[in-house]
């Protein structure tokens, strides 16, 4: 056995908020390292479009479209993933939304619910599915929580979004200490300003771009496929006495 071995032929693996962005080089950089992979996102013609782009790296690969924020479609992209790939041994709750872009007090009720329901509770849920797949099949697993540095630090312009990001940082130590016993390690990233359409209110911005870059240690915002890396590190037996840890992948802006 490699002394750092991050192969992962032989496990599939679930990354919702799989067509576009970081869910994408990340479910493509599991793929690389041999998983099958399953991926999960709201629109099917993107999705479709995504799994063909996975699916050159020669693994198996199946595109579910799911909306996390409704909890039977959860249960349900867990049950298909296992009947049509046979198990499930790694999931990354990739998927999120932010729906305000201003000041914390102008998020409305509505907002604020859907901010939640898909940042936090689809994660809490759609991992203890993976939980019970994992523990049907006994061999341990993987979860990795995607985070952002907005829940270290406090935004004015995305606060409810740096809420919510906070909240997964906890929910992962919570799973980490309450899972490690089933075999199941939970870590975390916490990804800087990253070049994603998701982000793009943000570095499209002349203003926060200046200020991300110039805070920064290595002076510049990620690419995409720069978060796949960490995930694969967590996904694997390089990482095999790692749980409960969030990464930071900022370039050193919280320096």
């Amino acid at each position: 056995m490699p002394a750092a071995d991050f192969n992962l032929d032989g496990k599939v693996a679930i990354v919702t908020g799989a067509s576009r962005g970081i869910g994408l080089s990340i479910a493509t950089g599991l793929a690389e390292h041999g998983a099958d992979v399953v991926l999960a996102a709201r629109k099917p013609e993107p999705l479709e479009a995504a799994a063909e782009s996975v699916a050159k790296t020669g693994r198996r690969v199946l595109a579910l479209p799911t909306n996390v924020r409704r909890i039977e479609e959860l249960e349900q992209l867990v049950t298909k993933s296992e009947a049509e790939l046979g198990r499930v041994d790694i999931l990354v709750n990739n998927a999120a939304t932010n729906p305000s872009f201003g000041p914390v007090q102008d998020i409305d009720e509505r907002a604020f619910d859907i901010l939640m329901n898909t940042n936090v509770k689809s994660a809490h849920f759609l991992s203890n599915y993976v939980r019970e797949a994992v523990l049907r099949h006994g061999q341990g697993g993987s979860i990795v929580n995607v985070s952002s540095v907005g829940g270290y630090a406090a935004s004015d312009v995305i606060g409810g979004y740096s809420v919510s990001k906070a909240a997964i940082i906890m929910l992962t130590q919570v799973q980490a200490k309450s899972w490690g016993h089933d075999g199941i390690r939970v870590n975390c990233i916490a990804p800087g300003l990253v070049k994603t359409e998701f982000s793009r209110a943000l570095w499209d911005n002349e203003k926060i771009l200046k200020e991300a870059t110039a805070s920064a240690a290595l002076r510049r915002i990620a690419q995409p496929d720069e978060m796949a890396g960490a995930v694969v590190y967590f996904a694997s037996e390089a990482s095999s006495f790692v749980t409960g840890q969030t990464l930071v992948l900022d370039g050193g802006r919280l320096l």
